[in-house]
């Protein structure tokens, strides 16, 4: 067998095989052989049939091109395993040159992944800075205070009300969801809704209506209300007043069996420093990332970026009616778009994260940078203890796509860990 790579755009090769005639006979006396073997003619046992005859029967024609399948299929493979080739589509076959007695000649057109021309990653890395960390005292004492709300009393109070009190209202608007009557319970001036909102029902006493109106910002995420002024009824069901319970080493002792008030401190510090500090690592692995990919030069194939475009879609879908409560048709029809205008708008983001991907595993391959059968093994049965049962978890998971999940998710940690041990503080 003899072979040619030509490489083609956008991250395509092109394979031109060629099977010497002798080869290529011994593929035509296997084929006539497998098709004739269980024929019945008169005169002939099975599988004791002349092939001469069995041409006849079957067809020239026939045996030539299966002849010519399983050539492609056995020396195709052969090429691509041999020669290491990560071919991620499949082939686009075109017969050359087919004829009994001549050499067996075709082309395989296959998209591959792409050549990467990565910058020095290493002197990339280097130069990013990591941001000292520091844990002030306020945000230890608004920790504290949260912790003192989430254990706070509440009692009803016969008094207008204001600022810090916990609220209960029944509120509905002709401009939002049909008038429908929404309740909501927050602490007044915290429970996060559009400005001028909570304003309104300072000093409001419980079973009071009042109506309103609230000029919605032209930032707002909702494009039927951006800059609009929209009519509120509200009836304030319940006032309550808050009593926050001491803050003492009994508080703490309550809170996660401290020894003390300081103790707790000191857990709440220690557990700053470690969001912050985790906080800090994806920023800067973010940061080496971006800057690595600055001057990375690949071509992305275009059947990684439609798989990816299509799997975000699908994402979204799923979004869309867990989140929202509505079929994927129904949104297209309310925000007047088709389901190809949707696809495209995941192209630059798909793009990136498919570079990403690619970047973190050429950096990965030349640092040898390998996952143990130990470490996926050791990853998918942590994830499996969510489930009930082992037969549970393999009815319903695809154990191999899991296994492929985590050995790229492991090597990413590592490599990223890798690339963030190289910085600067």
């Amino acid at each position: 067998m003899k072979f040619s790579i030509k490489k083609l755009p956008k991250s395509k090769i092109q394979l031109e095989i060629e099977i010497p005639t002798q080869e290529f006979d011994n593929f035509l006396e296997k084929t006539t052989f497998e098709l004739g073997k269980d024929l019945e003619i008169p005169g002939f046992r099975k599988g004791k049939i002349p092939p001469k005859v069995i041409e006849e029967k079957i067809g020239k024609e026939r045996i030539l091109f299966e002849a010519a399948e399983r050539a492609i299929k056995e020396n195709y493979l052969k090429v691509i395993l041999d020669n290491k080739i990560e071919a991620i589509s499949q082939p686009e076959i075109k017969i050359l040159k087919l004829a009994p007695g001549n050499p067996f000649v075709f082309s395989a057109t296959i998209s591959v992944l792409p050549e990467i021309e990565l910058p020095d990653y290493k002197e990339i890395a280097s130069l990013v800075k990591r941001r000292k960390i520091e844990v002030l005292e306020k945000e230890v004492k608004d920790a504290l205070l949260w912790l003192q709300k989430s254990r706070a009393k509440f009692v009803a109070k016969n008094q207008p009300a204001k600022e810090g009190d916990f609220v209960e209202i029944e509120f509905q608007s002709p401009q939002i969801e049909a008038n429908a009557k929404k309740r909501d319970n927050f602490i007044l001036g915290q429970g996060g809704f559009v400005k001028g909102f909570e304003e309104n029902l300072i000093n409001m006493r419980e079973g009071e209506e009042k109506e309103f109106k609230v000029k919605f910002p032209e930032s707002h995420f909702k494009k039927e209300l951006k800059g609009k002024e929209v009519q509120f009824k509200v009836k304030m069901k319940s006032v309550q007043r808050m009593i926050l319970p001491k803050l003492d080493d009994e508080f703490a002792k309550n809170v996660g069996r401290f020894e003390n008030l300081e103790a707790l401190k000191n857990s709440i510090q220690e557990g700053l420093k470690m969001e912050k500090e985790n906080k800090e690592s994806q920023r800067v692995r973010q940061e080496i990332l971006e800057k690595i990919l600055q001057k990375t030069k690949m071509e992305i194939p275009d059947i990684l970026l439609e798989n990816e475009k299509k799997k975000m879609l699908e994402d979204f879908k799923k979004t869309i009616s867990e989140r929202f409560k509505t079929s994927f048709e129904d949104y297209l029809n309310k925000v007047k778009k088709t389901e190809e205008e949707i696809l495209e708008t995941f192209s630059q983001s798909a793009e990136r994260k498919i570079k990403y991907y690619l970047c973190l595993r050429e950096i990965a391959k030349r640092e040898k940078i390998e996952v143990s059968p130990e470490e996926v093994k050791t990853a998918i049965n942590e994830f499996l203890k969510h489930y009930p049962s082992v037969e549970k978890a393999e009815k319903e998971l695809d154990l191999e796509q899991l296994k492929r999940y985590y050995e790229e998710a492991i090597r990413n940690e590592k490599t990223l860990n890798f690339l963030e041990k190289l910085t600067t503080t």
